[in-house]
């Protein structure tokens, strides 16, 4: 048995701790955990008097002609919502900022984080994809992709690389089988250091494929890289990964930030162009007040795997769904363990090496949100777990409330719709005493009005400008110029803006499915571009768009002025269905990027991973894997160490760990 498992526990237990040999890509480790609680106090001091002062406009508006209950009911969802825009919004500012001035969000010093590169691996880490009912030409040119991209490096003999299968269909099991069998033959020495395991039993779920995993073979590594079925990392990444966990003995967890690649549709172009252009500034932010308590967003990250054994092993919740059950997100509830327990977590925001694919159209896209929503507002029965940092319950927060905005926005215009419809089909009552001498006026605050909106105009958009001035200055060559940078933003805009209703009716939906009790099935995601045919995106958004329609008519018929302000929702409802059918087109994507729009880095100069990947796909075919006439008998696998992952419980409060003794000299 190793004792890279048991070394680290035993780490667990020793007193002491030295800054000496701290490692220097994370700053002063005692600094950032000092300045955790000021930056949220700075969070708290820039989003409250925000919200207060969005909240007081509201009130302004109704108050002259008295507070109805409805009135009173859209101010109460307004601060609700009000208080998540300005949170984004100032996240976004502090990350301009900081990204503009080259200032590490954790140190908050001039040099950028980065490890000591000289220094050699000398632990073992172990790279796990695990899979579900996959298409399997694209899991494994993707699996064998990372693994020759490591090949290449200096520390090949540190990583194994395991695919972990939990593939219910018994053709795409059998496709797995034999592509492995072919693989091993491609790699040659090296198919020493490759697995393949499928279980038999999916209990659990994808919880469940990792928790076997540690248990049979976690001993025999320091750390995981955990890929998903469409990731791929560089080499150059993932030694970067373990250099870094190797050299922060007092970090658990480094979540990179996977940037979407390889998209040919209209819409998987504009997601993926989006992402590119705001996501390090964004990250920036998030990492600036979440300091060492970051978010795991389930793969693409390293995890050192004794503090995820010790302290990761999730229970059943009690109650029924959407609160009780299995967790679903599971990923941010083991991030917060492991905060919980003593562990720190980073958020690196730097964007290199580090891809993944995004669904390629709208209704795809909203399918993958629907299993996100039951997840993430089920995290809302965990904020009272004890011992949880304050930066991981705002995750719980903000992921469930990521969702249930679109919920809030959607009864807001609505409440604000019936208000408005109320008040013109019903005779003002300009006396409202007996004895009244002057008749009370109906006032309308127009100036409050147009300062309400511009200023959420601002919090919505305001972030997004930066985005790209930020991106002009410092990375225009990365989007094929200046110009053709503003071309992709001002359209991004425009999409942004189109698509916005559609997302917030699906999410709407979505939310109130959850809390009326209907599950989700948790399946495989379709991965490669399809076209979305009339009669799908016809039966995705009749009910939305019939909606709209009579919401149209009837505000314009009673209040066109209430129409002109609802117009633009409207307008994304009622031409939902071409929209979904047009930005699935990959003809359309193709000429949007022959026309140098929506272009990212990884298409100006793509590197060599991206390059192997897509050789790969081009020429393995599905005779590659074709069923041969004699069986293939399942791959050998390391001896099993059967070591036990303990279940958490979540209303005890942890046993604190101790920091790490580091020798000297």
């Amino acid at each position: 048995m190793s004792t890279n498992l048991n070394k680290s526990m035993e780490a667990e237990q020793k007193p002491g701790l030295s800054s000496e040999n701290r490692s220097p890509e994370i700053g002063s480790c005692n600094q950032i955990i000092k300045g955790a609680h000021m930056r949220l106090f700075i969070m708290a001091m820039l989003v409250i008097p925000s919200t207060a002062l969005a909240g007081w406009s509201l009130y302004e508006i109704f108050l002259p002609n008295g507070l109805t209950n409805l009135e009173i009911a859209q101010l109460g969802l307004g601060l609700t919502l009000f208080a998540w825009l300005c949170m984004a919004f100032w996240t976004g500012i502090i990350g301009f900022v900081l990204q503009l001035f080259n200032i590490d969000p954790l140190s908050l010093k001039k040099k950028l984080a980065a490890p000591e590169a000289s220094v050699a691996l000398t632990q073992r880490h172990a790279v796990v994809m695990p899979v579900y009912n996959e298409d399997t030409k694209r899991i494994m040119v993707g699996f064998e992709t990372c693994i020759r991209e490591l090949m290449d490096g200096d520390s090949k003999e540190n990583f194994d690389f395991y695919m972990l299968s939990d593939t219910r269909d018994s053709d795409k099991a059998e496709a797995e089988l034999h592509a492995f069998a072919r693989l091993q033959k491609r790699l040659g020495n090296y198919a020493g250091q490759v697995f393949y395991r499928r279980r038999e039993n999916n209990t659990h779920r994808k919880v469940g494929n990792l928790k076997e995993f540690c248990e049979r073979w976690g001993g025999n590594y320091e750390s995981m890289i955990v890929l998903d079925a469409d990731s791929v990392m560089t080499g150059e990444r993932m030694e970067d990964l373990a250099k870094r966990i190797e050299q922060a003995p007092d970090t658990a967890l480094i979540q990179t930030i996977p940037m979407p690649v390889r998209q040919d549709t209209f819409f998987g172009r504009f997601v993926q162009f989006a992402a590119h252009l705001y996501s390090p500034m964004l990250a920036t932010g998030l990492s600036f007040w979440q300091t060492d308590s970051a978010n795991y967003w389930g793969h693409n990250a390293i995890i050192r795997i004794a503090p995820f054994m010790q302290h990761c092993g999730l229970p059943t919740l009690e109650g029924r769904a959407p609160f009780g059950g299995e967790v679903l997100s599971h990923d941010f509830v083991e991030a917060a363990l492991l905060s919980r327990a003593g562990w720190q977590a980073y958020l690196l925001t730097d964007t290199a090496g580090s891809y993944e694919e995004v669904p390629s159209n709208i209704v795809d896209y909203a399918i993958r949100d629907r299993r996100w929503v039951q997840g993430n507002i089920q995290h809302l029965g965990l904020l009272n777990v004890k011992g949880l940092k304050t930066a991981n319950r705002l995750h719980f927060l903000f992921g469930a409330f990521a969702y249930i905005s679109s919920l809030i926005l959607f009864c807001m215009l609505a409440l604000g719709t019936a208000d408005a419809l109320i008040r013109a089909t019903t005779v003002p009552d300009f006396f409202m005493s007996e004895y009244q001498l002057f008749p009370s006026w109906q006032v309308a605050r127009q100036d409050m009005m147009m300062v309400t909106m511009w200023g959420t105009a601002a919090l919505l958009f305001l972030p997004k400008l930066l985005g790209i001035t930020l991106a002009l200055i410092k990375r225009r060559s990365e989007f094929g110029g200046a110009w053709a940078l503003l071309k992709g933003a001002s359209l991004e805009l425009v999409m942004a803006v189109l698509i916005a209703p559609l997302m917030m009716f699906y999410h709407s939906y979505f939310v109130i499915s959850v809390f009326v009790g209907f599950s989700v099935k948790w399946e495989a995601q379709e991965r490669e571009g399809r076209k979305v045919p009339w009669s799908v995106a016809i039966k995705h958004t009749q009910i939305m768009s019939s909606l709209a329609i009579a919401w149209g008519v009837t505000t314009f018929y009673f209040t066109p002025s209430l129409f002109m302000w609802l117009l633009p929702v409207l307008t994304g409802m009622v031409l939902a269905a071409p929209v979904i059918r047009l930005t699935s087109s990959d003809v359309l994507g193709k000429t949007m990027r022959k026309w140098g729009v929506f272009v990212i880095g990884e298409e100006v100069n793509e590197c060599k991973a991206l390059k192997r990947l897509d050789v790969a796909m081009k020429h393995f075919t599905i005779s590659h894997f074709a069923t041969p006439k004699h069986n293939v008998s399942a791959p050998a696998l390391p001896e099993s160490l059967w070591l036990t992952m303990p279940e958490q419980a979540l209303n005890q409060q942890p046993t604190p760990r101790k920091p790490v003794l580091i020798a000297q000299g």
